[in-house]
């Protein structure tokens, strides 16, 4: 199995548990910290734990490598890691002040604060409606833009604050649950890293990494990954190459959502590869 999105090695310590020797687990991540705090969870499996640094969008280049030509099971969990939400360095939370950096990957050029002190106002704003899905976008990339006239705009607390006074509700005290700077953190975030581009080809490669049989199972956490998903699933079943099993996504109940209220937005969807 390919866990390609490994993080701290949750799901493939679930899965590897009742996995034998004689099976192998692939885990990607490009975070270094990641990598690390799996290899310390996953010691001890039964099963052969392979660890490699790379983006999941290079999913077919690294099964080669390794002389792998099918595998039975890729998974793909597209939240953001917990513990990344707090490291100062990855600079994704407004919960604490952070450089404005949102990179998983350190060895990618741009980031989040490039794109907010460089881009045009109007780029800026479509990028923050096509991949935020925020109606105030306009607005905010103008109080971006005004905002930087006089000083870069280089932490996490003066985007939040610009983004809240742009939209005129306060950080606290608001009708809202969601944060006003949650959608363009969002849409930063997608663009610094590339997100739906290296989805796409994950799942463009799917069908022909896995075994007849085999099967892809996705979880997503924004209605841009969540359509992308659905749409590739359909597109291949009508090929011929898919079945898809989650006719609708599975999505956690009350108890969950409760107990880890970072899941109220998942959906699970899984699709099986047809034999031939």
């Amino acid at each position: 199995m390919v866990d390609s999105t490994i993080g701290h090695g949750g799901h493939s310590f679930l899965f590897g548990k009742s996995l034998g020797s004689e099976a192998v687990l692939i885990g990607l991540d490009v975070d270094e910290n990641c990598l690390r705090e799996a290899k310390s969870r996953l010691n001890g499996l039964a099963c052969k734990v392979i660890l490699l640094r790379s983006n999941f969008s290079q999913i077919t280049p690294r099964l080669e490598e390794l002389g792998i030509g099918r595998v039975d099971f890729i998974l793909a969990d597209l939240g953001v890691c917990s513990a990344q939400l707090t490291d100062v360095q990855m600079g994704l939370s407004f919960q604490t002040n952070m450089p404005l950096d949102m990179r998983f990957d350190k060895s990618l050029k741009t980031t989040a604060a490039d794109i907010v002190n460089k881009a045009d106002e109007k780029s800026l704003a479509d990028l923050i409606y096509r991949l935020g899905q925020d109606r105030a976008s306009r607005r905010i990339a103008r109080f971006v833009a005004e905002y930087r006239r006089n000083q870069p705009i280089t932490s996490t607390a003066q985007l939040a604050a610009i983004v809240c006074k742009a939209t005129a509700q306060p950080a606290k005290n608001r009708k809202s649950k969601i944060h006003p700077a949650t959608r363009t953190f969002q849409a930063l975030r997608i663009a610094v890293n590339g997100e739906m581009e290296n989805l796409e080809k994950l799942l463009d490669s799917a069908p022909n990494v896995l075994k007849g049989t085999g099967k892809i199972a996705v979880i997503s956490y924004h209605s841009l990954e969540d359509g992308l998903v659905k749409n590739n699933f359909k597109q291949n079943q009508k090929k011929g190459l898919y079945r898809i099993i989650t006719k609708k996504p599975i999505v956690p109940g009350r108890r969950e959502i409760a107990d880890n209220p970072r899941a109220r937005s998942a959906k699970l969807r899984i699709a099986e590869k047809i034999a031939g």
